[in-house]
């Protein structure tokens, strides 16, 4: 069953295990507003609670993925923000830096399906999903020191992505990378020459991700992100306690079952 909503930035589709939120600003190539910014999270937050819910996959609407900030937009929410000492720019960008923690920290699978722009924050999200598929005309730009400002919120992520010495290239120039060079350095997983053959190639990825146990999901991704910043001797007992809890997790049992009956585990879903 396919379920479909709006808000009023974003475009929601629901279709058998899969959800899909469109960023649906195209007169602005999807620039984010701060209601885009927090509609994102709203929506990824309802989908964590929803057990129906098994991998996640942005895009854009238009023909391009997103252009970044939407400068104007994001100058009116710091005026309306009423609190006395706040440093509203501050707390504008913030928010912005809550929404990438919380798609790079998801227990589920985020795919993002870029094409045309890809800028600023929308280049901030394609360092935060877990795969990334371009179509060629995808075009990649921080402009940030371009514009007398910097790439705050994204740094983090784009260090994790492409490491420390493109992201320096990338921040000191405006960089502007193409889809092949995106490839290159690993910003994206996959080019595809045209729209066909880009969803044929989520199709895969999708079917890939379904065909593995959605719990083990969510604990590999936390595992893996702790090995980022924990020596592999810290880690020895905890990743034991964890396998053992998998392996002895129903998910665990039918898994191995399932295996040994040569047959799909209860998890893939099965055609009508």
């Amino acid at each position: 069953m396919t379920t479909a909503s709006t808000m009023s930035t974003l475009l929601l589709q629901q279709s058998g295990g899969v959800l899909s939120i469109t960023l649906n600003r195209p007169e602005v190539r999807n620039a984010m507003s701060l209601a885009m910014v927090n509609e994102l999270i709203q929506a990824l937050a309802q989908a964590e609670q929803d057990t129906g819910v098994r991998v996640v996959v942005l895009r854009g609407a238009g023909g391009h993925f997103c252009a970044g900030g939407d400068l104007q937009d994001m100058a009116k929410a710091r005026m309306a923000l009423p609190e006395p000492g706040v440093d509203a720019a501050a707390e504008v960008n913030a928010q912005f830096g809550r929404l990438c923690l919380a798609y790079a920290r998801s227990s589920l699978p985020i795919i993002t399906v870029l094409e045309g722009t890809v800028m600023g924050g929308g280049f901030g999200l394609a360092c935060v999903s877990d795969v990334t598929l371009a179509l060629g005309n995808a075009v990649f730009r921080l402009p940030e020191t371009s514009l007398g400002v910097i790439p705050a919120q994204i740094a983090p992520f784009l260090v994790e992505r492409i490491g420390y010495a493109e992201a320096k290239r990338l921040s000191v120039t405006g960089g502007k990378v193409s889809a092949d060079e995106a490839l290159v350095i690993r910003l994206v997983h996959e080019v595809h020459a045209d729209a066909a053959s880009l969803d044929a190639a989520l199709r895969q990825v999708i079917d890939r991700i379904m065909g593995c146990a959605p719990g083990a999901i969510a604990a590999t991704k936390t595992l893996l992100a702790r090995t980022r910043f924990e020596p592999p001797q810290e880690l020895i007992q905890d990743a034991a306690a964890m396998f053992s809890r998998a392996v002895q997790s129903p998910e665990g049992v039918e898994g191995t079952t399932a295996f040994i009956q040569k047959r799909k585990p209860n998890w893939v879903l099965q055609a009508s």
